[in-house]
């Protein structure tokens, strides 16, 4: 629920900034290694967003898979969780690459 709060607090003050009256549709990344549940989101955001500009807002979440890249063996792999070895060589040597973010991607106004 925080982090739904702290969304529609981001899209009050953008209105405020920008001066747009409502945000009709907001799309979210959520990346696999973010520890959010999307459908947590979903959940929350409607409470939330009640008596702000995004109140009648829809909230589309997009699911981004982890990667990261192996430094053993030189490639780029998905990854499900932080501390999986590479799926070709087995190794640990793992860099996340994208998939730990949490970010507002594009907001719809009028």
């Amino acid at each position: 629920m925080s982090l739904c709060l702290e969304m529609v607090k981001l899209l009050d003050q953008q209105a405020h900034i920008k001066g747009f009256r409502n945000v009709t549709a907001v799309w979210l990344e959520v990346g696999a290694l973010s520890c959010v549940e999307p459908e947590a989101l979903q959940f929350c955001f409607q409470s939330a967003a009640k008596d702000s500009v995004a109140a009648n807002a829809k909230l589309y979440v997009i699911c981004q898979q982890a990667i990261a890249w192996c430094f053993d063996c030189s490639k780029e792999v998905e990854i499900t969780q932080r501390g999986d070895s590479c799926p070709y060589c087995k190794g640990y040597q793992l860099k996340v690459a994208q998939g730990d973010a949490l970010r507002i991607n594009e907001i719809e106004v009028e």
